[in-house]
Order: structure tokens, then sequence, then C-alpha cells
């Protein structure tokens, strides 16, 4: 689905009247980096696409909804719309998305209003969520549990090695990042809950920065807005 999330991202960046070189100025990446990924020649990271898709306020049911659907996603919501999501999803059902650097989301059954965002994750060996080595912010609270395998989170200042068996929990506004050390690829359910509801409360998303010296901090800028309920 690397090619219709871009068209989406295209699409949900152009409504807003947000230029290339502003939204990469926002979120810390080239300008290219945004081109590729839109046009689907390059599949983003994890942490790229949590930065987009904050910044433009798009949810992962907008991005990987299974209807496919490219119209404005961000409208609908906000106007009310529901998507037809029945109770039980089946395996050969799961919106896929292929991550850069090894890393596979699958979708599972989730509704536009419900409070969290379910997620099957992989992390092949050697796989990160960022390949430069950036940490990700995000709102809502971030669960996970994994299943098989082994994966490293670093939170802040700490690491934290998880395996089969264990859990993890903690405000997805800290700084995080994710990366498989191991020979053998990590499996787990993600589940964050509440980011879109905070997405929901931003009727638009932020206006360009007026000077690209803030790119480094503008995202951090917009999670606090969606923590404050502000719009910018």
């Amino acid at each position: 689905m690397t090619s219709e999330v871009g068209t989406l991202l295209r699409h949900a960046r152009t409504k807003r009247g947000i230029s290339l070189r502003s939204l990469a100025a926002e979120i810390g990446v080239s300008p290219s980096l945004i081109s590729q990924v839109e046009t689907g020649k390059t599949q983003p990271s994890v942490s790229t696409l949590y930065a987009i898709s904050n910044f433009l306020g798009l949810s992962m049911d907008d991005l990987l909804s299974s209807d496919g659907a490219l119209a404005d996603a961000t409208e609908a919501t906000s106007a009310g719309a529901t998507h037809d999501h029945p109770p039980v999803q089946h395996a050969v059902d799961n919106p896929t998305l292929e991550m850069d650097n090894g890393v596979r989301w699958e979708q599972l059954a989730t509704g536009v209003h419900g409070p969290g965002e379910p997620l099957l994750v992989t992390y092949s060996p050697g796989a990160s969520s960022s390949i430069e080595g950036k940490f990700m912010r995000h709102g809502g609270f971030e669960y996970a549990y994994i299943i098989e395998g082994e994966l490293t989170l670093q939170l802040e200042f700490d690491s934290y090695v998880l395996r089969a068996g264990d859990s993890l929990q903690f405000d997805a506004i800290r700084p995080h990042m994710y990366v498989n050390h191991s020979s053998a690829a990590a499996r787990g359910v993600w589940n964050v809950v509440g980011r879109r509801q905070q997405i929901q409360a931003l009727p638009n998303a932020p206006a360009p920065a007026r000077s690209s010296r803030r790119s480094l901090n503008s995202a951090v800028d917009v999670l606090r807005a969606m923590e404050d309920g502000q719009g910018g």
C-alpha cells in the first residue's frame, strides 16, 4: 500500500496548501524524501510516517483504511462520516504497509470512533523505527505485547530489551525508538490509544513555520498543541 499511502499524504498536504519544502522543514527531512514518499518511490520509516501524519492530522485508520478511500480522510472524519467496519476482520484482509528498513505494519480490526490504533508489527533482523537514529514523538499512549523475537526499546535515556511475553506502555510524547538487534524477526501487537482523538481535536494542520530555523522543534510544537487541545 506504499503508493496509496503516498497519494493520500500528497492529497492531504495539497488540500491544506502546504508546500513540500514547508512540510519537510517542519518535520526535519528533505523535500526530496517527502516527494519520493508521496510518489511511492520510497518507503517511509516509522518515525517519518508518524511525523508526516501528525502534522497533517491523519490517523492510522486514514492511512491504512481497508476501503482505500483517498478523498479527504480528515474531512470525512470531522464531518462525522463513518467507515463500514465489520465486527470481525480476517487475517487475509489486514491492510498492510511495508515500511523502510524492514518494518511491516498490519492494521487490526478497528473502528473510526474507537480509542485505539491497533497494529500487528514486525521488525526484521536489523530493522529500526528510524534509519537515521532519530527518536520519534507522537500523541497518545503506546501499548505493545511482544509475540516472538527480541526488540530493544530506547525510551529517552533508558534502554529495554523485550522478548516474547513482555509488554510495554508509556506516554508516546516521550522520545522513543525501536531496534531489532537480533538475527530473528520480532513481532508484536501495538495499540496507540488517544492519538486519533488528539488529531480530531485539531481542525486544521498547523500553519507552516515562519522560519525554517524552527524545523527541528516544530513537530514537538504540534504535539504540544495537541496536548493543549489547540489548533496551532
